[in-house]
Order: C-alpha cells, then structure tokens, then sequence
C-alpha cells in the first residue's frame, strides 16, 4: 500500500471530500459520514436516491456504536465472528444516525473491513461512506481505470488499485433475524 495516496485520501476526506477507493470486491465512494454535502454528493454522482440508504465501514466494531445499537442483539456473535471481513449488517440505527445514511430505514448498514486500505482510512478517521462506485444501473468499477471512465474529474481523489480477484459485492444480512438480503 502506498502511503502517499493514503496520505491524500485522508486528506482529502477531512476537507469534505468525496474519494473512490478499493474494498474488498468493488471499488467504492466514500465520505465522512457526517458531512451531508458530501454524502449527497454521492448520491448525486451515482444517481441514487437518498431513501436507499448507504454503508459505513469501519476499522473496529467499536468505531460504529455511535451509529447502531449493538446491545440486545441476539445475533452479536455471529456478526462479530464474520468481522473483519467482507459481510454487511443491516443493524439497527441509533435516533441520532443522520437520515441521509440510513434512508428510509431503522436501520444501517454497517462493516468492519478486512481490506487493508479500507481498514488504515478508518483508523486514521473513524468510520466512512462506503457505496460502490457506479453510476445506478451500471457494472460495479474494479479498476482505477473504470472509475475514472465513470467519474473522471467529478471525484476529488481515486486510490488507485485493480480489483480482479473477487468480482462479487459483499454479502449483506439482517442483524435481526440473520436472513440473508443480498448475497456475493
């Protein structure tokens, strides 16, 4: 991993910033979450409406209970022991989680990344947007070259990587009752 892009990535996310980045499957959008300019930004860029709601990553579980109420989970093993790792809970959102992350649900969408640039942005900064980087309707980018034929000058800074190894999103499940909403 070169620290200079990271370096500029962190940057560039204080400052209110919109960045692509590698995740585990896809290239994604991201953001500081509380920076609503940015989010709908994003959502603005992939032509995806605000009541869809939005992922954060995160580097730690811990880094996510201001966002979703781990306790009384049934379910906080299973989702610990998927984490690090490329699976996505739908948990439920805290009153203060700004409608413009968890859209028209009680609940968010929440991850802790095993990815190793996804994971040093979050322990620098905390949690981020993470969405992947598409315009609505098209192919996931897995490459710097693809985000950039989608976004070109539109984002402010693309880490640049090649995702070819695993073409799949990332799994998403109910925190609740453990189904399975989307799978990889």
């Amino acid at each position: 991993m070169n620290t200079s892009h990271l370096k500029q990535a962190i940057i560039t996310l204080n400052k209110g910033g919109v960045i692509a980045y590698p995740t585990e499957a896809v290239f994604g959008l991201g953001c500081m979450p509380l920076f609503q300019d940015s989010v709908f930004r994003i959502l603005q860029l992939k032509h995806r409406a605000v009541e869809k709601g939005l992922i954060l990553v995160a580097s730690s579980i811990e880094q996510l209970e201001d966002y979703v109420h781990f306790e009384n989970l049934s379910r906080i093993d299973q989702i610990r022991d998927s984490w690090p790792g490329p699976v996505t809970w739908l948990i439920p959102a805290k009153k203060k989680t700004p409608v413009w992350l968890t859209g028209s649900h009680k609940t968010l969408a929440v991850r802790v990344s095993a990815h190793p640039i996804v994971n040093a942005l979050c322990r620098e900064l905390g949690p981020i947007v993470s969405t992947s980087a598409n315009p609505a309707g098209s192919e996931p980018a897995i490459s710097t070259q693809e985000v950039l034929s989608y976004f070109g000058e539109e984002l402010d800074y693309v880490i640049p990587a090649d995702i070819r190894n695993n073409l799949s999103p990332t799994e998403i499940r109910d925190a609740q009752n453990g189904n399975i909403i989307r799978i990889s």
